[in-house]
């Protein structure tokens, strides 16, 4: 009954924007942390970005500056606006879900989105 979907992927040239979306059904977003990973082919699944419970946000230093994570728990959402991408940023978008509310431990994920930037 817990699910998370991504939407919001998809083709864009170096230095344009996409914005992801993650929604929850099934549960309440409110008291969850909710982190963006993604991996691209032949690579590690990487940690991007996660949101606390109470709003706190975090980077990895690969997007520090040009990503930026929010919440709206009105809608039951978390968005990762994508600003000035490049080729590198290319991969599979999954957000997940830490019940804990502290960017630490996913239990729940998404099936994720693919984002490709081409130069």
């Amino acid at each position: 009954q817990l699910q998370l979907v991504e939407s919001g992927g998809g083709l864009v040239h170096t230095g344009g924007s996409l914005r992801l979306s993650c929604a929850a059904s099934g549960f309440t977003l409110d008291y969850y942390a909710i982190g963006w990973f993604r991996q691209a082919p032949g690579q590690e699944r990487e940690w991007v970005s996660c949101i606390s419970n109470d709003g706190s946000t975090y980077y990895a230093d690969s997007v520090n500056g040009r990503f930026t994570i929010s919440r709206d728990n009105a809608k039951n959402t978390v968005s990762l606006q994508m600003n000035s991408l490049k080729p590198e940023d290319t991969g599979f978008y999954y957000c997940a879900a830490d019940g804990d509310g502290v960017c630490f431990e996913y239990d729940y994920w998404g099936q994720g989105t693919q984002v490709t930037v081409s130069s």
